[in-house]
């Protein structure tokens, strides 16, 4: 998979949990290269979830 594949993708996940949880924002989805952790820190403060549970949420989409 190519990385506009990647980012399609990305943008994809990201809609559908703006959906699911609808007080995050584009900042909070904001995925960097090499900045994951960041990203998932963000969601679980703003969210009140475990990173095993923002995973599985992750996985699910």
């Amino acid at each position: 998979m190519n990385t506009t594949e990647l980012k399609g993708e990305w943008e994809i996940q990201k809609a559908k949990l703006k959906e699911r949880f609808a007080d995050l924002t584009d900042n909070d989805l904001l995925f960097l290269d090499g900045k994951k952790e960041e990203m998932l820190g963000r969601l679980q403060v703003k969210l009140g979830k475990s990173k095993e549970e923002l995973r599985k949420i992750l996985d699910k989409i």
